[in-house]
């Protein structure tokens, strides 16, 4: 069966505020979660501790990569679930005090030497599968509570709203708290992890009680027989879906240009920008104030260009206003870095950058939840959990890799281990920033380009929305 475009679906009622905002609550983790590993890991590892930035960069990608392939594993089980409380809660109930425990150890190596590789690894890997088994869900539920085009965009956009919200809060914390004499000060990530810890646990959990009105129901089906064959069969059927995999495609360069970005910030800041702790200190609230920006504009930017076009400009724009402070100060065309001048012209800069580079990935989460529909039309089965974690999938091989770049990067300017900025030499500084903008550039286009071939719009999600209502479809097993 065919959706045509004859058949419109009703206009659906708007979700509750307070739904929304307890969904968006448990992005939170996540949030947490992305800032530890993309910003302050890799610094904490290699000039805290004293590990090789290389072994460092490599003992993190080796542990996404392993996590990432429990993703899919998790988001199959999470469809596969049937339970009272429905598919997803029991997940959020079980799995957020563990990771609160696995989150503070990471943080607290405990040893009075260099930490092992092994350790770093198998800590990292727990890590992100705990957070994996209370992201997945939770996004999940996205497209079980509403199947209209826009309020999927709304839904996404708060989860982007409160994981950045958790994630700069813990940057706020770790500069004018936690480490705000030195981020080489140890005892400062000991505090970081434990605040990080009780915030990831809380804020899933209250999530969940949140939206438990909602989502707490016996599913409408029951899951086909467990089988491991039938399990691989199923995975493989969504997660080659066409649309899918053009978001695949361009996701992973797009997230990999974010791990290099954000594993590489605190030398960007540090070596290059020489920012002030006044600077670090105002620095989160420019982000967070960027984000509310795409926030309010991303939603109208979907109805007026759809959610493809959304993606391509906002990917193009945001690497140009990232790149262009680089740039000038290549061309000795910028400010004295450190001063007043330079810092507040960065701010403007990374606030545009950040404001259009978020609406691309809200773009891409609203794109996979409107995958599930035309998914459905040929499985006869949702698989919202399957999608996301294969979202999820390619997220964490593509972090790892931007921070196994970043470690690559470092290492191949010369920046050495606990070094002093002021006598790092300059010509090392330069090409480290040329290196890293030649990267940026290319991986934005390289995105842009694939996120064309992406096939979903606005008619088309609502004419299989209505065709599925009319006649619903039936697992062809």
């Amino acid at each position: 069966m065919t959706a045509t475009a004859a058949a419109q679906p009703a206009p659906a009622a708007p979700l509750p505020l307070r739904l929304k905002m307890y969904h968006g609550l448990g992005s939170i983790a996540y949030g947490v979660k992305d800032n530890g590993f993309s910003t302050f890991l890799l610094l904490f590892y290699n000039q805290v501790l004293g590990m090789d930035a290389k072994l460092v960069s490599f003992a993190l990608m080796l542990a996404l990569v392993l996590d990432a392939f429990v993703d899919p594993v998790i988001g199959y089980l999470s469809d596969q679930t049937h339970t009272r409380w429905g598919r997803r809660l029991p997940w959020l109930y079980l799995a957020p005090i563990p990771l609160a425990f696995a989150w503070f150890a990471l943080w607290t190596p405990g040893t009075d030497g260099t930490p092992g590789f092994w350790h770093l690894v198998i800590v990292a890997v727990i890590v992100r599968s705990l957070v994996s088994c209370c992201e997945v869900p939770s996004v999940a539920l996205l497209p079980e509570l509403t199947r209209d085009y826009d309020e999927r965009t709304t839904l996404m956009r708060y989860r982007y709203l409160f994981g950045w919200a958790g994630g700069l809060l813990m940057l706020f914390l770790a500069y004018d708290v936690f480490l705000a004499k030195s981020l080489l000060q140890v005892e400062g990530y000991y505090q970081y992890g434990l605040v990080g810890g009780l915030l990831m646990a809380a804020t899933v959990l209250i999530s969940a009680a949140g939206q438990h009105r909602w989502a707490a129901r016996w599913p409408d089906r029951k899951p086909s027989a467990l089988s491991l064959g039938t399990a691989f069969r199923e995975i493989r059927e969504a997660l080659t879906h066409p649309a899918f995999l053009v978001l695949l495609g361009a996701g992973a360069i797009a997230y990999t240009s974010q791990g290099v970005t954000f594993s590489i910030s605190n030398y960007l800041y540090i070596f290059i920008w020489r920012f002030s702790p006044e600077a670090f200190m105002l620095y989160p609230w420019v982000l967070f104030a960027s984000v509310v920006g795409t926030f309010l504009l991303v939603g109208p930017a979907h109805q007026r260009f759809g959610k493809r076009a959304t993606a391509i400009s906002g990917g193009l724009i945001g690497m140009a206003f990232w790149v262009a402070p680089f740039l000038l100060r290549h061309f000795d065309l910028w400010p004295v870095e450190g001063s007043t001048a330079s810092t507040a012209g960065l701010f403007a800069f990374f606030f545009l950058a950040n404001l259009f580079s978020v609406a691309v990935m809200i773009s891409g989460g609203s794109m996979i939840a409107d995958i599930v529909e035309a998914s459905e039309m040929q499985t006869g089965r949702r698989s919202e959990g399957t999608f996301f974690a294969g979202n999820f999938f390619m997220q964490k091989c593509a972090t790892g890799l931007g921070i196994f770049i970043t470690g690559m990067l470092v290492d191949l300017a010369g920046i050495p281990e606990k070094a002093d900025p002021a006598k790092v030499p300059e010509s090392v500084i330069d090409n480290f920033s040329l290196y890293y903008c030649v990267l940026v550039i290319l991986f934005a286009i390289l995105s842009s380009l694939i996120f064309r071939h992406y096939p979903i719009n606005r008619e088309d999600h609502e004419a299989r929305v209505a065709a599925l209502a009319v006649a619903p479809i039936d697992d062809p097993r």
